[in-house]
């Protein structure tokens, strides 16, 4: 009589759990996936394949005025030459500012990591009175623009007698990436429990061996995705070069480009050849590190 019971009441259990509604979120979730379910794909494929072709017609038109030869009209880059980037490479010193600007790119890069590295991981590890405001003039000191800053920073370098060096450009650079930079750095270590840390600590490493060991390699998405960012805005950033080099073999690319425009005439096919010799390094940048970028975001947008 009470195994009969027992089954009777653990029949009862099953049956009420199992009718149990699902919580709001899990049918709302639900409903928007069928509702996306039963779009037709044309609705989702024709606005994208519009924002491609408008993205891409510019880089087209570039393509075809560098590789066109000159006085052409066709529309189609057919014959093709090489005779701009010829021109562009050897007689504007396009090699010279091609070599300044991977300098210059390279260098933000690695400062930039290194700073925002340990910086994140102080605001995200450890607690102090003005933490709160430094996080507040972080955020405050993105809407200054840099064009504000050329003036007293052109009087700090002239002091230092940094003027026409690439390390003047550097430093600005890596100043001006550095707020957002250990904002996002902060958030990824964040996301990496500080139990793992404390396994390390009771195994006998210290603080940094523990963070170099077990940390660092889950920062790795985060780290590639700072870091192409700060090597972008540095390769394409065109104020600080103009403003603190005035050498031309200390110029940058942009730099470089602005001088293929003339008063009076403009060669748009050495100009299309230095835009294309230009945007190589960031599309092969981005090609490359598209998978960890795109983890990098993820990971940053998840909290652990």
């Amino acid at each position: 009589m009470s195994v009969a019971l027992t089954e009777k009441h653990g029949t009862a259990r099953r049956t009420a759990s199992h009718a149990t509604p699902p919580p709001p979120s899990s049918r709302r979730r639900a409903g928007r996936e069928r509702a996306f379910d039963d779009v037709p794909r044309w609705q989702i494929y024709l606005p994208l394949g519009l924002y491609l072709l408008f993205t891409l017609i510019p880089f087209y038109w570039m393509l075809l005025f560098a590789v066109r030869p000159a006085g052409s009209t066709s529309l189609v880059p057919w014959p093709m030459t090489g005779v701009h980037f010829s021109k562009v490479w050897n007689e504007r010193s396009f090699a010279v500012f091609f070599q300044n600007s991977m300098i210059v790119g390279v260098a933000t890069l690695i400062a930039t990591t290194l700073v925002a590295l340990a910086g994140g991981y102080a605001l995200a590890r450890f607690d102090f009175k003005i933490k709160g405001a430094f996080m507040l003039a972080l955020l405050c000191s993105q809407f200054i623009p840099g064009a504000l800053m050329l003036v007293p920073l052109f009087e700090i370098f002239r002091n230092l007698q940094m003027i026409n060096s690439l390390a003047s450009v550097v430093i600005a650079e890596t100043v001006f990436q550095l707020p957002l930079s250990i904002i996002l750095i902060s958030g990824f270590i964040k996301n990496v429990p500080v139990s793992l840390e404390e396994a390390a600590w009771v195994d006998g490493c210290s603080r940094f061996t523990a963070f170099r060991t077990v940390v660092l390699p889950l920062l790795r998405p985060g780290l590639i995705a700072v870091g192409s960012f700060a090597f972008v805005h540095s390769w394409n950033h065109f104020l600080f070069a103009l403003m603190f080099l005035s050498e031309q073999d200390k110029q940058t690319i942009p730099v470089g480009l602005n001088t293929l425009i003339g008063a009076d005439s403009v060669d748009l096919g050495a100009l299309a050849a230095g835009g294309v010799i230009a945007a190589v390094p960031v599309v092969i940048v981005f090609a490359f590190i598209q998978k960890w970028l795109i983890t990098g975001f993820s990971a940053g947008a998840v909290k652990g």
